[in-house]
């Protein structure tokens, strides 16, 4: 059939991407079974524990989900006889479950918990307590007989502070604890150590943004660093005095790829070591490739159905569990043998009808800092075609972060705009991981101005491609994606319409309200307070919000704790005082991203009627 772009049908339903695409949290082996964290948008995005077998670990209304850092991450864990140990999504506390058991106590009531580390039967954990002032945060040790629950001096500290710390990783004889931490005034892919403690004295190893320290006997261990400009994997191995030596690398020639990215949450894992000595690790260069890492330091590629954020979730013998996302279906969980090179989806993972799924183009534009990285999805539908000298409707998407990035992945919140005849356009602005620390450092002192060019610059090329209608190219992004969709429409001259969700309209009510993991990045990003005060009033969007011209789409969370709802709000009162087209909706009980169904339905049924009614077409439904 033919009809105008934007009007095609689609069997990707507002429903069935909500439903399509569960977010998987960690996966480690059981006994003989596989246990994996899975998102369940139809209960409000609970965090439950499903089993391979079918069963589900942790029923409702149990939610394993943490709050430290803000952002979480390791909120859950288990030993091979099947306890589940998770930190409860509501008060933050431990909690173990014995099979056909109910959930008991392991922490005293306050703190909150993240980052669980099980090993040889001992539970380490990343504690927060926001109750003090000021806030403390440390490694400990639980108790796993629920001895804490009521006497918090049971918990074994490790180590404490003011600062941030990460992946505690205890020795295999227990002899030492290692982590990483890294002072409030930074964030960790700009600076963070090692630390490795013996039990008498701590020892801090030279690093520039050390990951994940993993050890691979009682006297050495692995880790990521960037040192060069990328992070790649390193060794230390620890003297006869027992103090570590000085690092070195654990592989041969250096890649242009980063093992490793923005420590924005706790769970990551991209790396694991083999029992024979070889490790299993993924490589970042916009998208994610898995290599096996030989003793003598040569890589070999493993051949896997996944290369988007790519986490090395669990190791046994030969074989690894992969989660992420994928550029040929949806995202998953496998089950990879190293060695066979045999592979098992074990969750989600759909193979994807080329027909329908769009295949991403790299595309790298000229910038004005150097070039730009994004990736292109033309429309695809096998049914329908547009008319003849007709160019697409595009959707430029901005990711979140801003240290963060997009691999190239297929997904049905992608084909949902594809499938219907809108193309999309997901850039990794200067500021993003995945291509080194120069590109992530191009944002520092530039945000508002460096990314807001660099998506201009890769809209700009999707036309000079004649891939995209100049007149209807529209922008979203949340969070930080979502400033920077505002700071491009008060820039003007691009874009005809933007979609922000939760977006950052004001710096100082951003810093005002920022949280301690946060605190000090906007300075990083903008500058120092009270000093740089005037560049924050110039660079918000709410300051010049009288320039923006084309209609806006706002959407909220209201409990939403990182860029509250008096953002948007202000937003959206000063378009309204000058009678700028737009619209805006808030949802109560959503935080800082949409988790329910019924609020992924409702937001994607909003833009694509938005889209419509702006860009001139009827979508099909």
């Amino acid at each position: 059939m033919s009809a105008p772009f934007g009007s095609w049908p689609s069997p990707f339903t507002p429903a069935s991407v909500a439903a399509s695409s569960p977010r998987i949290d960690g996966a480690r082996f059981v006994g003989d079974d596989i246990w994996w964290g899975e998102s369940v948008p139809a209960e409000g995005g609970r965090v439950t524990v499903r089993s391979s077998t079918g069963a589900q670990v942790l029923p409702a209304p149990w939610s394993a989900r943490s709050r430290v850092h803000e952002y979480g991450g390791g909120a859950w864990t288990a030993d091979d006889d099947g306890t589940l140990y998770f930190v409860d999504a509501k008060d933050q506390r431990v909690r173990k479950v014995a099979r056909g058991g109910d959930p008991v106590e392991l922490t005293p009531p306050g703190p909150a918990h993240g980052g669980l580390r099980l090993q040889h039967g001992r539970l380490f954990a990343v504690r927060e307590d926001l109750t003090v002032d000021p806030h403390r945060r440390a490694i400990v040790e639980i108790p796993t007989d629920a001895s804490a629950a009521d006497d918090p001096g049971a918990v074994q500290v490790i180590v404490e502070g003011e600062g941030f710390f990460a992946h505690p990783a205890p020795s295999p004889d227990g002899g030492r604890v290692a982590w990483v931490q890294w002072d409030a005034a930074r964030m960790p892919w700009q600076s963070a150590r090692l630390a490795i403690a013996d039990g008498s004295h701590t020892s801090v190893v030279p690093t520039r943004a050390a990951l994940q320290p993993e050890w691979t006997s009682d006297d050495e261990l692995v880790f990521a660093d960037d040192p060069t400009g990328r992070w790649t994997l390193h060794r230390v191995r620890m003297d006869h005095d027992g103090h570590p030596a000085a690092p070195e690398p654990a592989t041969g020639a250096e890649a242009d790829a980063d093992t490793g990215y923005g420590l924005w949450v706790l769970g990551n894992r991209w790396f694991r070591p083999l029992d024979d000595g070889r490790i299993v690790a993924v490589r970042t260069n916009g998208r994610d490739a898995v290599v096996v890492v030989s003793p003598d330091g040569s890589a070999r590629p493993l051949i896997v159905p996944t290369d988007g954020h790519v986490s090395v979730d669990d190791a046994s013998g030969s074989r690894v569990l992969l989660s992420g996302s994928s550029s040929a279906g949806s995202p998953g969980l496998w089950l990879v043998d190293v060695d066979s090179g045999s592979i098992a989806p074990v969750a989600g993972g759909t193979p994807a009808d080329p027909a329908w799924m769009p295949t991403a183009s790299a595309l790298v534009v000229d910038g004005a800092r150097g070039p730009v990285h994004a990736f292109a999805y033309p429309p695809a539908n096998p049914s329908a075609t547009a008319p003849e000298g007709e160019l697409p409707p595009y959707v430029v998407l901005v990711h979140g972060g801003p240290t963060a990035h997009v691999t190239g992945a297929a997904s049905p919140s992608i084909a949902f705009y594809t499938s219907r005849g809108i193309g999309v356009l997901d850039v990794n602005y200067g500021g993003s991981s995945g291509y080194g620390r120069a590109y992530r450092e191009r944002l520092e002192g530039g945000w508002g101005v460096a990314d807001v060019d660099d998506v201009v610059a890769a809209a700009r090329g999707l036309v000079a491609a004649g891939m995209a209608d100049p007149a209807r190219i529209a922008i979203k992004g949340g969070s930080a994606g979502g400033w920077t969709v505002l700071s491009a429409l008060v820039r003007g001259g691009t874009f005809a319409a933007g979609i922000s969700r939760y977006g950052v309209a004001d710096l100082r009510m951003l810093v005002e309200h920022s949280h301690d993991f946060e605190a000090h990045y906007i300075e990083g990003l903008v500058g120092p307070l009270p000093e740089a005060e005037q560049l924050y009033v110039e660079r918000s969007p709410l300051t010049h919000a009288d320039r923006i011209d084309v209609p806006v789409l706002l959407m909220q969370g209201g409990d939403d704790r990182i860029v509250p709802p008096a953002q948007s709000e202000a937003i959206r009162d000063a378009l309204a005082a000058r009678g700028v087209d737009h619209e805006y909706v808030l949802y109560p009980s959503e935080g800082h991203g949409f988790r329910a169904a019924e609020t992924i339905i409702d937001a994607l049924e909003r833009e694509l009627a938005f889209l419509g009614r702006v860009f001139g077409f009827r979508p099909a439904d």
